[in-house]
């Protein structure tokens, strides 16, 4: 026998076997961020996935999502009007026609405006390419007459160039606008059954859950309801607050066309931060062209002071306590859905981060257990006191106590 033979099995000295590696040769923190790392990782693929396929069906997804905004906010009303008419369809009925007659009537009014305003804006516009035409004569630069025409020629030409591109845009717009149509229709018809059955409608989502896991369900989706709910109430007043200050500091300085513009404040409000930049811009530049940049530094200055406002005043004291979002949260979410679904994205993005909010702190917290223990304790007949005598309700109820 020879000295490597003689080697016992598990000594130090040369082996000619494969080796063999267990799980315990890993270290522990290796284990610990693979665990995680798949985790995380098929989360990220799956959600992905979703995305992408929520994005071919845009066209019902959008909708319905708006639906579900308008139903956050009108199932207040129709609660109410079921309480004094005593038909779930009639309160519904009458919620839906109030609703299209306060927009249609907005709208109305808020075109007859535009449509009496832009006479005077555009001959202030006129005025204002005149000046523009003086300044490039008379300025720094020394423009001639020529040379401004040929400058205009150019840009002629160059749309001349390309009228297909501008063709096939006007094509693609008419087709978004018929999308549009379709989508509006689609949301009002969703809107109807949410607030119709929408109690059926969530029972039967609850009901294709697991057993064990729908009282998890139930309470989450309750939970990130009701926080919808209180964003999109909460979010009507502060965009009407900014809608109001815009609208009368522009009314007061004589902007034109300064209820419509109170309107676009209102709607653009609706998307955190990157809508009441563009709105406040819009105002200057109104300003701008219509009175000259003295009146254009003062509508700058009453937009500044509304937005300090909001950020300051009413989204820490009243949408933080509604949503429990931090700004941070807020700022990466429109960014994050701007970039992946454009303006629906950032229109939809906060309150979808709310309700996720919510019902994850929700389910992390186990509240329908509490929920569940509360509820039995409430089936529990309690006791009933009558002078020396101790009575249960249902032997109350049954008009024999013993």
């Amino acid at each position: 026998m020879t000295q490597l033979e003689s080697l016992p099995p598990n000594s130090n000295g040369p082996s000619t076997g494969p080796l063999k590696h267990t799980a315990q040769d890993v270290p522990n923190a290796v284990r610990i961020a693979a665990s995680w790392a798949w985790r995380i990782g098929l989360i990220i693929i799956v959600s992905g996935g979703l995305i992408w396929l929520l994005s071919q069906i845009s066209l019902l997804v959008i909708p319905v999502m708006v639906a579900a905004l308008l139903s956050a906010l009108l199932s207040p009303v129709t609660n109410w009007l079921t309480t004094k008419v005593k038909r779930r369809g009639i309160a519904t009925a009458l919620t839906i026609v109030g609703f299209v007659v306060l927009i249609v009537g907005a709208l109305a009014l808020v075109g007859r405006q535009l449509t009496v305003g832009f006479h005077d804006l555009w001959a202030e516009a006129l005025h204002g390419v005149q000046q523009i035409q003086t300044w490039l004569q008379d300025g720094p630069l020394h423009l001639t007459a020529d040379q401004i025409d040929k400058y205009i020629q150019d840009a002629s030409n160059a749309l001349q160039n390309n009228s297909n591109s501008i063709v096939s845009g006007a094509l693609t717009f008419g087709s978004s606008a018929g999308h549009f149509a379709a989508g509006l229709l689609i949301a009002l018809f969703v809107l109807i059954f949410f607030l119709l059955e929408g109690s059926k409608i969530w029972a039967f989502l609850v009901g294709l859950m697991p057993r064990q896991a729908r009282a998890a369900t139930d309470g989450a989706g309750r939970k990130g309801w009701v926080s919808l709910g209180s964003y999109v109430r909460i979010q009507m007043f502060v965009a009407a607050v900014d809608a109001l200050g815009i609208g009368v500091g522009a009314a007061i300085i004589q902007v034109p066309l300064a209820l419509p513009l109170a309107v676009l404040v209102f709607l653009g409000s609706f998307i955190p931060v990157v809508g009441a930049l563009v709105t406040g811009a819009v105002a200057v530049l109104l300003a701008l062209v219509a009175n000259g940049p003295v009146n254009a530094l003062i509508m700058l200055i009453i937009v500044l002071a509304v937005q300090q406002l909001e950020s300051h005043i009413l989204q820490p004291l009243v949408m933080g306590k509604a949503v429990s979002l931090h700004p941070v949260g807020v700022i990466l979410a429109v960014a994050a859905g701007s970039y992946l679904a454009g303006i629906p994205g950032a229109l939809f993005s906060v309150p979808l981060l709310a309700v996720v909010n919510s019902a994850v702190r929700y389910i992390a917290a186990r509240q329908w257990e509490k929920d569940a223990v509360a509820a039995s304790e409430a089936k529990q007949p309690s006791a009933l006191k009558i002078g020396d005598d101790s009575i249960t309700s249902e032997t109350a109820a049954s008009g024999s106590p013993e």
